[in-house]
């Protein structure tokens, strides 16, 4: 039976934090609805200390951006975007569009259409966060999206130099110097200057992704998103250091990111707990890291693997290190993740930056129903069908009518009586099923 050696914080503290974070951005969203650009410059001038009249970047700027670069940083952007490219484009190329004769007469089929504009929201106020740029620019640029644009906030009074040339690189059509709800919220609702878009994609803190979630609806979302979390799942064939340095690098993120250590052996449970308080000494983020493990933190032992993976799909988590003896074991049982990062070689570092999958991934347990990015989430899946003969026109007509008539909707039945009639030769009285 599984058994916590250490818990985070109780569900209904968590609960109050996202009732205040609701409300707020609730009552942000109304008034740039209500004000468009005023409200968002005022927004910009209180939260992040920005003020200027127009907030997207000129081709100056962005140049300007690109000069305080190295040549390396520069070559260092364009190596982790072209993975995430090349890994987009193979996925792109598993989709195909479909038409087949289901019946003689009978065309259907479906095409994968690209969402014409995207908004994509680079976080930033932290740390600048320029790998979001390759995770939504790129991979919106394989799918074949017409306008995409993003947004980022200042970082240290300024647009981040390295976020602005993820992001041009990338693709970018408009970039603008912009966070938080103020940014997501004139980007999905429209102002005077900003165009509105069709759907709003990339992670940010607690405040971004619940104006996401009260937008969705009138634009398309990636999906819903909560904190980072990891999952690490070990045995014995690894050691504590390695453990606790995989949980503090996705504990750094923010004082609310879950990390979790999920094992069959205490004596690597206790080594990993002592691990992370002797990191958090010399950890230069552990001011952060430390209140997302004071609070958040988890250490579950299991008696056997069989029961590891229960846990690990009962947490869903976002991201999930396996460093066992039989990684492939999860990877052919485990069923609710984000993403999995097989074996000790590997990390969740590498998928957050550079080895080419996306890193915008399902939080708070929605990995049991969703994946996360993926260039397939720009495309929508749109149906036709044709009929191309009398005969077929006649036989499913003859079908439609009884069932539209079985559920009571004369008016359908009607849809499918006359042409029976036209292209059948067939006498059926008004709103009656066809015999």
């Amino acid at each position: 039976m599984a058994r916590h050696l250490k818990k985070g914080r109780d569900a209904e503290a968590r609960a109050e934090d996202d009732a205040k974070v609701r409300a707020t951005v609730e009552g942000i969203l109304a008034d740039i609805a209500a004000r468009g650009d005023a409200a968002v410059r005022e927004m910009s001038i209180r939260f992040d200390k920005w003020d200027r009249t127009d907030f997207r970047l000129t081709d100056a700027e962005i140049k300007d951006c690109l000069s305080q670069l190295s040549a390396r940083d520069l070559d260092d952007i364009r190596f982790a975007q072209e993975q995430v490219r090349n890994f987009a484009q193979h996925q792109k190329d598993a989709l195909r569009d479909i038409e087949v004769e289901t019946l003689p007469g009978v065309v259907l089929g479906h095409r994968n259409i690209p969402v014409n504009s995207v908004g994509c929201y680079v976080p930033g106020g932290k740390y600048p966060l320029l790998a979001s740029a390759h995770m939504s620019v790129v991979t919106a640029k394989v799918a074949g999206c017409k306008r995409i644009v993003t947004c980022a906030p200042p970082f240290e009074g300024k647009p981040a130099p390295a976020i602005v040339a993820a992001q041009h690189l990338a693709g970018a059509d408009v970039i603008y110097c912009l966070g938080g709800i103020q940014a997501v919220g004139a980007m999905a609702l429209g102002t005077q200057t900003i165009d509105p878009v069709d759907m709003l994609v990339g992670p940010g803190n607690a405040f971004v992704a619940e104006a996401k979630r009260q937008l969705f609806g009138r634009v398309g979302i990636d999906l819903f998103a909560g904190p980072t979390e990891t999952l690490v799942i070990a045995d014995e064939t690894v050691d504590g250091e390695l453990c606790a340095t995989d949980l503090l690098g996705q504990a750094e993120h923010g004082p609310n990111s879950p990390a979790i250590l999920l094992t069959n052996s205490e004596k690597l449970a206790r080594e990993t707990m002592a691990e992370v308080e002797r990191l958090l000494t010399i950890l230069p983020t552990a001011g952060i890291a430390r209140k997302a493990w004071e609070d958040y933190g988890e250490v579950i032992v299991c008696d056997s693997e069989e029961e590891m993976v229960r846990e690990a799909d009962r947490i869903a988590s976002e991201h999930v290190q396996v460093m066992t003896r039989d990684p492939d074991y999860f990877l052919a049982n485990m069923t609710n993740y984000g993403a999995l990062f097989l074996g000790p070689r590997t990390n969740v570092s590498y998928g957050d930056k550079v080895i080419g999958t996306n890193h915008t991934l399902p939080t708070k347990k929605a990995a049991r129903y969703t994946g996360g990015l993926w260039v397939g989430k720009f495309l929508k899946t749109v149906t036709y069908q044709r009929v191309l003969t009398d005969e077929a026109a006649t036989m499913i007509g003859e079908y439609c009518s009884r069932l539209c008539m079985l559920e009571g909707f004369a008016g359908h039945a009607e849809q499918a009586n006359i042409r029976v009639r036209r292209y059948g030769g067939r006498n059926i009285p008004y709103a009656t099923a066809a015999d």
